[in-house]
């Protein structure tokens, strides 16, 4: 099959300022060559009053609700892996292309795991077996890929915002004895295991890697056949009350930006609101971290937050799958992206991160062949880059919509055309707005009475800035 190579070229910088008349229309669309492609500019024009049966977005900038932290994608093992087999020249391609803000789609965030996950290429820890006092402790199995892949994205963007989450203990500190196929944390070793995430951040840190925040566990529901482990949401609170919570504190840690869950839409409300409404818990924890693995449920996003409006709700893991060349190029991918993004900041999201940033032409390398696809694939037989449709349907967020951003009022006439708008720090207004359907729509963006009329082609997301 031949899978067409994309990379974004830079925009070009003379583009004429914009007046409040005027937005700028990025555009990607199915059919069409390129992504993030600039349009011509729109114009807005006076309309008092948008008709019922029209295809409006509408702003309101006096509306203002969470604000954004970031948006980016995971540094894993396979990702560092993969990097690490690709040529100078394309290393510094795929740089570009995520972390440089002009000429690539700007990440602003980043996540990685504390010792192996199923997107290593084999199963590892910190410790010796049985080192309860953590004597052996050593992060340098990441020596070798991942810190010196997480240090070339750090010099590209020296702010980026990381969290990190463990996807099991050591086997010796669980009830099935095996990283793999879920278990349970055995409770003699809640203490050790709470100072294990202390000792990784502080290793990390002395490496030049700041931790902003840290997930409890990966998907504490399920149990994986690659390295995972369950906590019911008693436990997780019981664990974070007791245990990781004073650890973290006592360590000098409370700004760390602690998050419980961090697994599925459907039971974020039940497992939020289990730790949220014990006041002994919830001093420690900032937020409930969710991924987007079994349906939409955007509204208990909602109802999380209605019921506990100072914690925030953020987005930690999401990606397409199976891996599969043949279905590469498939418009859903991005429109997946699209549709997520869209309603997750819509329903109080304050990040957005993607999982893996980049793989390999297998959709790994991943030890228990959980392959999948990432926005961005290598064939590290080739030295070649691929990027996949879901690469700009992320960037028509992460390039324009910045970290201090603050989600705006914004409201459609239909249900077919998807949209939600912020304003930035800078004080430029942001809206995407996405047309799944087999149909072209003009839509208007229409805000304080002028509106501008968008050209949306059939299965198309579209940025305006103003």
């Amino acid at each position: 099959m031949q899978i067409r190579t994309l990379f974004i070229a830079a925009l070009a910088l003379s583009l004429p300022a914009l007046g409040q008349e005027n937005a700028r229309f990025i555009l990607t669309a199915k059919g069409k060559s390129g992504g993030l492609s600039e349009q011509t500019p729109v114009r807005f024009r006076a309309l008092e009053q948008p008709e019922e049966a029209s295809f409006t977005v509408m702003v309101d900038p006096t509306q203002r609700f969470q604000t954004i932290v970031g948006i980016g994608g995971a540094l894993t093992d396979a990702a560092a892996e993969t990097f690490a087999k690709l040529p100078a020249d394309k290393q510094e391609e795929f740089l570009t292309a995520h972390y440089d803000r002009e000429k690539g789609i700007g990440y602003s965030l980043g996540r990685t795991h504390i010792h192996s996950c199923d997107f290593s290429s084999h199963s590892y820890t910190y410790t010796a077996d049985g080192d309860k006092e953590l004597k052996t402790f050593s992060i340098e199995p990441d020596r070798k890929y991942r810190l010196p892949f997480i240090k070339r994205v750090l010099e590209r963007n020296p702010n980026l915002t990381m969290f990190v989450s463990p996807w099991s203990p050591p086997a010796w500190m669980k009830s099935n004895h095996d990283m793999l196929k879920g278990g349970k944390l055995l409770p003699e070793f809640r203490a050790a295991w709470a100072q294990y995430y202390v000792r990784f951040i502080e290793a990390y840190e002395e490496e030049g890697v700041r931790i902003w925040g840290l997930t409890v566990q990966n998907e504490p529901a399920a149990t994986q056949t690659w390295e995972s482990c369950i906590f019911t949401g008693e436990e997780e609170r019981d664990f974070v009350r007791d245990f990781l919570g004073p650890a973290l504190h006592k360590a000098g840690r409370k700004d760390l930006k602690l998050m419980v869950w961090d697994h599925n839409r459907g039971l974020a409300y039940q497992r939020g609101a289990t730790v949220l409404s014990d006041p002994e818990a919830a001093r420690y924890v900032w937020g409930t971290a969710f991924h987007w693995y079994v349906g939409d449920m955007f509204e208990t996003l909602s109802r999380l937050h209605d019921a506990f409006p100072n914690k925030a709700i953020f987005f930690s893991e999401g990606c397409n799958y199976p891996f599969s060349w043949n279905t590469f190029e498939d418009w859903k991918w991005g429109e997946n992206y699209g549709h997520s993004m869209i309603n997750d900041f819509n329903h109080w999201a304050t990040g957005w991160t993607d999982w893996n940033v980049l793989l390999d032409e297998e959709g790994g390398p991943n030890h228990v062949k959980n392959f999948c696809f990432a926005p961005v694939h290598a064939d590290t037989r080739k030295g070649t880059l691929h990027y996949q449709n879901s690469y700009y349907y992320i960037g028509h967020f992460s390039k324009y919509v910045r970290p201090g951003a603050q989600r705006l009022a914004c409201t459609s006439t239909q249900a077919d055309l998807e949209a939600t708008a912020f304003e930035n720090t800078d004080g430029s207004k942001v809206a995407v707005m996405m047309n799944r359907t087999d149909k072209a729509q003009n839509a208007d963006l229409w805000v304080n009475g002028k509106a501008a009329k968008v050209p949306l082609p059939p299965h198309s997301i579209a940025t305006l800035l103003w």
